[in-house]
């Protein structure tokens, strides 16, 4: 199999990025209202190492990889959150679990800018780039290229998590939201959330509810490209 170690780079990078930041958020807004528990377990932290998981930060992302997937998703070990220790535990889980998906968009805007910033002065193409140019686009062609990636990482992962199923970050920010008649029914699916995601991934109705987001959210930064 003719792997090309580049394109693998240029995905890789921007998605270990963006899940660790993703996971750092969770913990200093956590940390912020006070559970110092990721701090304590060495998770409150932006080394890598400390949020791999081997299979949602290497395996899953290997296997799209190597079978040519359009793109690549992953995710980190979850920071450890003690809810008990916040301040004010129903209105405070609702900042940690809408930290993580704020961080992407904030990651996917940085990228927008970097990415404008990048081929307005250079000329890169990053939809055309596929490796090294003479001059200046040695280097920028490759920094356009991820600055892109992540750009479209980022803004998966944010949607992908928005979606209000505990125990993904949207489904914890609707049962803080919602009334006690409606928060208490959702929470109970929890321990299925997974599967319900899994299973709506494979009936191609978790594509059709989340590609019209994630086309408007990139419609709107490309005007920052």
């Amino acid at each position: 199999m003719n792997i090309d170690l580049a394109s693998a780079v240029l995905w890789v990078f921007p998605l270990l990025v963006a899940v660790v930041f993703h996971e750092w958020a969770h913990g200093y807004v956590a940390y912020r209202c006070g559970d110092d528990t990721a701090e304590r377990l060495g998770r409150l932290t932006i080394n890598p190492l400390a949020h791999i998981d081997p299979i949602g930060t290497v395996l899953m992302p290997g296997l799209l990889f190597l079978s040519g997937a359009p793109f690549l998703f992953g995710y980190a070990k979850p920071v450890p959150i003690s809810w008990h220790n916040l301040r004010n535990p129903v209105r405070d889980m609702v900042y940690v679990a809408a930290a993580g998906p704020a961080m992407n968009l904030l990651l996917a805007i940085g990228s927008a800018l970097l990415l404008g910033l990048v081929a307005r002065n250079t000329g890169v193409d990053p939809f055309e780039w596929h490796g090294a140019a003479p001059g200046t686009f040695a280097i920028a062609g490759p920094i356009a290229a991820m600055a892109w990636r992540s750009v479209l990482v980022n803004v998966v992962l944010a949607v992908f998590n928005l979606l209000p199923i505990p125990p993904l970050d949207g489904g914890r920010v609707a049962v803080g939201l919602l009334p006690d008649s409606l928060a208490y029914p959702l929470a109970r699916l929890e321990p299925y959330g997974f599967t319900l995601v899994f299973v709506l991934m494979l009936s191609g109705l978790l594509g059709v509810v989340l590609s019209p987001i994630v086309r408007t959210l990139i419609g709107l930064l490309s005007a920052l490209m």
